[in-house]
């Protein structure tokens, strides 16, 4: 059964998507811990929610640094909804043939390992309690149904996102924690440049941490509707 109050963290949380997800979270009636790389950035963010009488918590975590994710494992212990938001490098500059692969691979660092490190800390708390939401905010540039050409080190990495998302689903099965990936669609965010609001994208992604006990697991959605892997 869904807690009473549910504890979430957004990861990447001090802007863009993060941000508003955290918005409709808390608004949902959960306390969200507001992961940031910058604790400054991330503390104004905090209070910035804060005077719209939101329960939102400012944490310092850099998903690429252990040390940042093992000083906040008291709390991980705790999350209900794991949202992992934070990604790094649209790099539509670069071509598969060309890319330069020391900058890929710090891509992977944080949208495919930065999340995987974290849902680590979070998942066997889930588990325990018996219920859970975890979402991998992914895109469609990551879905092998329409990949060509496009941001190769972008594109893989939520490929390979894609993939922990099932992986995860598969060893959470029966456990009462569901775990999708989220593609929220161009936004107007610093890394989109421009498309939707932004409240728009976090949406779906809401709707995703928001589930009902009996809802998909181990899926990619936008804005609710299923997506080809």
């Amino acid at each position: 059964m869904r807690p009473e109050s549910p504890i979430a963290l957004v990861t990447g949380a001090n802007r863009g998507i993060g941000l508003e997800v955290s918005r409709q979270l808390a608004k949902a009636g959960m306390h969200v811990f507001l992961g940031a790389r910058d604790p400054v950035k991330g503390e104004a963010a905090a209070r910035a929610l804060a005077r719209e009488r939101l329960d939102v918590e400012a944490v310092a975590l850099d998903v690429t640094d252990a040390a940042t994710i093992r000083a906040l494992q008291p709390r991980l212990d705790s999350i209900d909804v794991l949202v992992n938001n934070a990604g790094v490098d649209y790099d539509t500059d670069q071509t598969v043939l060309s890319a330069d692969l020391a900058r890929v691979r710090r891509t992977f660092e944080t949208n495919l390992f930065g999340a995987w490190t974290v849902a680590q800390a979070c998942a066997p708390g889930m588990r325990a309690r018996r219920w859970g939401r975890i979402v991998n905010v992914s895109s469609v540039a990551g879905s092998l149904a329409s990949m060509g050409r496009g941001p190769p080190g972008y594109g893989a990495s939520k490929a390979a996102l894609n993939a922990l998302t099932r992986l995860l689903a598969g060893e959470l099965k029966g456990s009462g924690v569901l775990v999708n990936s989220v593609c929220p669609g161009w936004v107007a965010t610093d890394m989109g440049g421009g498309g939707r609001p932004v409240r728009d994208g976090a949406a779906g992604v809401v709707w995703a941490a928001t589930l009902p006990d009996d809802g998909p697991t181990g899926r990619f959605f936008r804005e609710g509707r299923p997506l080809a892997w």
